[in-house]
């Protein structure tokens, strides 16, 4: 059914690539079973990671959903909620900091108006998990993530939190792609952390438009270091664990 894969692209890119193809063609259509990770395996000349990989991304998809001791079945046919495979690593990533800008802009405008002592907490607590993360030598892209998603929640706006969770893969790609740019310089390290208690001074205060601009101000910083970026920096990311195509 298939052929082998092989080439200089990431191997578990180019079997979701397969996978979806005949996704959308129609060629395994709907209620159809996933050929087995043995079949697979064989068929692609792949290993099992490469395989287990690729079906986690047409998971995240929305294409298929796997069965326990079934396997792994194809789900009906919808509209794809993102596009990003026109574009180059380094065009994605801008794009996820242009949408962040906007998205996080009027979240932090909505939280310094309705954030409680709670959610002032966790944000508190995001920040700080952050430098531990750090300080460990960690990337610190999931606690980062839970600070932004915890400015979201704090706007009691449900339809807020709900995109902020329903672009949770691709916000967690980009943000894991910035903080490794910025994990190469203390001076950059240092900057994101100010930019992020800058924004949430402003929350805490009740600034409304000042934490909207903060945190504007931060992604704009984010696609300033990512622009200063070599060449060098965008070749390592294709090594990096990120799924800059995953939907919800």
């Amino acid at each position: 059914m298939f052929s082998k894969v092989s080439g200089p692209v990431r191997l578990a890119d180019r079997v979701a690539a397969i996978l979806a193809e005949e996704i959308e063609s129609g060629r395994l259509a709907e209620g159809d079973k996933l050929p087995t990770e043995v079949e697979l395996v064989k068929q692609l000349g792949v290993s099992r990671t490469v395989v287990r990989e690729a079906v986690s991304r047409l998971r995240n998809a929305g294409l298929v959903e796997p069965r326990q001791g079934l396997g792994v079945y194809v789900l009906p046919r919808r509209t794809r909620p993102l596009d990003l495979e026109a574009a180059d690593t380094r065009s994605k990533v801008r794009q996820i900091v242009e949408v962040r800008r906007a998205l996080e802009g009027e979240a932090a405008h909505l939280a310094a108006t309705r954030a409680t002592p709670a959610d002032l907490a966790r944000m508190r607590q995001a920040l700080a998990a952050i430098d531990a993360a750090v300080a460990v030598g960690g990337d610190g892209a999931e606690e980062d993530l839970a600070f932004h998603r915890s400015i979201a929640e704090s706007t009691g706006n449900a339809v807020m939190v709900s995109t902020v969770r329903y672009l949770g893969e691709v916000l967690r790609s980009g943000i894991r792609v910035t903080r490794a740019n910025e994990a190469r310089r203390g001076d950059f390290i240092e900057a994101v952390r100010q930019e992020h208690h800058a924004i949430l001074a402003a929350v805490e205060a009740g600034a409304a438009e000042e934490a909207r601009a903060a945190a504007r101000r931060h992604l704009k910083h984010a696609a300033s270091r990512l622009q200063d970026a070599d060449d060098g920096f965008w070749t390592e990311t294709e090594d990096l664990d990120v799924d800059l195509d995953a939907g919800p």
